[in-house]
């Protein structure tokens, strides 16, 4: 068997369909050597039927007078016998009477003698004739079997003339040379005329099967070609995905690095000169008050000196707040549960609003980038809650895997259409969006108007991490 299915397609067909078609052909002829030899063996009991009717009968009318054949009956039979055409076709003969004994045999030592009943006996005197091959095993047939190997033995009724009285049982036995004979020419012409049909099949078949096995075996090799080409794509793409993801992780920390330089930048340049500027705008205000008052000139230059002043301090708290947002908390040595607590912590500082924090089994060694991204995730989405959601309750859930970081901030506020465009210079969503999936994560907004907000992202835990240094 594994040797079979190692073979092509084709093989395995033809391999098949010759046991098939071949197997089929000796089948029929099998079975048509068996009706042929049904046929003769009927036509033999038809034909033996009319010579017993014809012949034999009347010279066994006296059998229901004293159950015995007369001497002048016993050598009509035996001329019948010996001068006929089918007598001469007839190797043995017997006449029973219904009790089962022999009434005259060719073979005389059987007259007189009594036999057990055979279903063949019975089947003869209900009127039917019976013709069978007789394997000759039976007691009665003795000395047939010991000159032949089978005969075609025939029981037919005699009937008492005029009438449908069965008075006696004829038994005829025939040679089997001519109906072997026949089988045989017979089961040869079938064999040959099956054998032709099937070798004709056997080959149209092949020819078919064959063309396409080798239309499937290209197509099998074009397969494996395009599936080793797919491989390598996909082992490229597999590179190529890990340097994106390597890229994207080293992108959010150095933007984030870049922020802080822009913070300390401000802080150090312009933040300085500003307060600077209104240190000495503030002096200069009261110098210009004092002289003001003294020699009573231009009071209107005391208010626009209040005017700058004012302008510098507002514009110094707005760059404090700016530099607040642009510079990322020293979160790189947190743990991750540290981190969100610390987003929260900030948020609840800036707005004195309480929010429900819950984190479960958060990961300890999440890589730098994932830690920005949930910072800032949590900032501008809270951020965002209080401002267009004032007085609503807020909700962080944190859950961790070994492989993945899953974020939920939600909130019961007035909510909001989520397919809409966002207002222009509005990009707090697209940019949460953006940095959670740069990262290889999902983002989902589900909101619903006066049914709140809900914000889910997912962080992969276990992509490529940037060298710290």
């Amino acid at each position: 068997m594994l040797a079979f299915t190692r073979l092509s397609l084709a093989r395995q067909f033809m391999l098949a369909s010759f046991v098939i078609l071949f197997g089929g052909m000796f089948i029929i002829g099998a079975w048509m050597a068996r009706q042929i030899e049904q046929a003769v063996v009927d036509r033999t009991a038809a034909v033996t039927a009319l010579y017993v009717d014809s012949f034999i009968a009347p010279h066994l009318q006296n059998i229901q007078d004293d159950s015995r054949l007369t001497p002048e009956d016993i050598a009509s039979l035996e001329s019948l016998l010996m001068n006929t055409p089918l007598g001469q076709e007839i190797v043995a003969f017997k006449v029973w009477n219904p009790d089962g004994r022999i009434l005259y045999s060719t073979n005389s030592a059987l007259i007189g003698q009594t036999f057990p009943i055979r279903h063949q006996f019975r089947l003869a005197f209900t009127g039917e004739i019976h013709a069978e091959i007789s394997e000759l095993n039976a007691q009665e047939n003795e000395y047939e079997h010991g000159i032949w190997r089978r005969l075609i033995e025939t029981y037919a009724p005699v009937r008492l003339q005029g009438t449908n009285e069965i008075i006696a049982i004829s038994e005829f036995y025939q040679k089997t040379d001519k109906l072997d004979q026949s089988v045989r020419t017979a089961q040869f012409g079938g064999w040959l005329i099956v054998g032709a049909a099937s070798l004709t099949m056997y080959l149209l078949l092949n020819g078919l099967v064959g063309r396409a096995s080798n239309t499937i075996l290209s197509q099998q090799n074009e397969l494996r070609e395009k599936v080793a080409q797919l491989s390598e794509l996909l082992t490229q793409n597999g590179v190529l995905h890990n340097r994106v993801t390597l890229a994207a992780s080293r992108a959010t920390a150095l933007n984030e690095q870049l922020l802080a330089r822009i913070s300390a930048d401000l802080h150090d340049g312009p933040g300085q000169d500003l307060g600077f500027a209104l240190l000495r705008i503030e002096e200069l205000a009261e110098t210009c008050a004092a002289c003001n008052a003294v020699v009573n000139r231009n009071p209107a230059m005391n208010d626009d000196f209040n005017a700058i002043q004012s302008a510098l301090r507002s514009a110094m708290a707005e760059m404090r707040v700016i530099l607040s947002g642009l510079r990322l908390p020293e979160i790189k040595s947190f743990t991750l549960r540290e981190t969100v607590e610390r987003a929260v912590r900030d948020f609840e500082q800036k707005t004195g609003s309480a929010v429900q924090l819950t984190v479960q089994n958060s990961s300890k060694n999440a890589p730098f980038s994932v830690k920005i991204a949930i910072y800032r995730l949590l900032q501008e989405s809270l951020a965002n809650g209080f401002k267009h959601a004032p007085g609503a309750s807020q909700q962080v859930i944190i859950v961790g895997t070994q492989t993945e970081l899953l974020a939920e901030i939600n909130d019961n506020g007035s909510g909001f259409d989520p397919n809409a465009p966002p207002a222009e210079g509005r990009l707090g969503l697209v940019g949460m969006r953006e940095r959670v999936e740069i990262l290889g994560g999902t983002f989902e907004i589900k909101s619903t108007p006066n049914r709140g907000t809900l914000i889910r992202a997912q962080l992969p835990l276990n992509r490529l991490e940037m060298n710290d240094d």
